[in-house]
């Protein structure tokens, strides 16, 4: 308590009327609000998923592991095409994270980055700068997916699983 005492009488005048400013224009979010809407948008989102996946297994004969693969796609997909149309973004306004967390987010990514650099050209435009959010995520992926596999391999040949 006597540091932050200390602290504020160190400070200037003008770093004094700065904060006073800096008060005023700062802007309450209402934390809860943002934290339920992203909790119910995202899922919401997963439930679609769910549903997906459900579809996949009753009318494709898809096992539960297998499913998964085309459920991510279809809603890879859907995120793409309703981000070309300029409604996900508003969808990810209101909700903030709720968008971003589930798959949905790596498909905004990458086409988000796609659409801004379509005028620079196909390949140099688009194609250059579509992974530059998404390729990080990938390759931290795989190589997560590599280091999991390495450990489950030696736990696997010690006899521990």
């Amino acid at each position: 308590m006597e540091d932050l005492q200390k602290k504020d009488n160190e400070k200037t005048p003008e770093m004094k009327a700065y904060e006073k400013t800096m008060k005023e224009y700062t802007i309450n979010r209402p934390i809860l609000k943002n934290c339920l809407l992203a909790f119910f948008v995202g899922g919401t989102i997963c439930l679609i998923g769910q549903m997906l996946q459900s579809f996949f297994m009753r009318n494709f004969n898809f096992t539960e592991q297998t499913a998964g693969d085309p459920t991510v796609a279809v809603l890879i997909f859907i995120t793409m095409l309703i981000t070309g149309f300029g409604f996900y973004d508003k969808i990810a306004q209101f909700s903030g994270a709720g968008t971003a967390v589930p798959i949905t987010g790596f498909g905004n990514a990458v086409i988000s980055a796609a659409i801004e650099h379509r005028s620079e050209g196909l390949v140099l435009g688009t194609g250059g700068n579509m992974f530059k959010l998404a390729g990080s995520v990938i390759m931290f992926g795989v190589f997560a997916a590599f280091v999991i596999s390495v450990i489950k391999t030696f736990l696997i040949q010690f006899g521990v699983i």
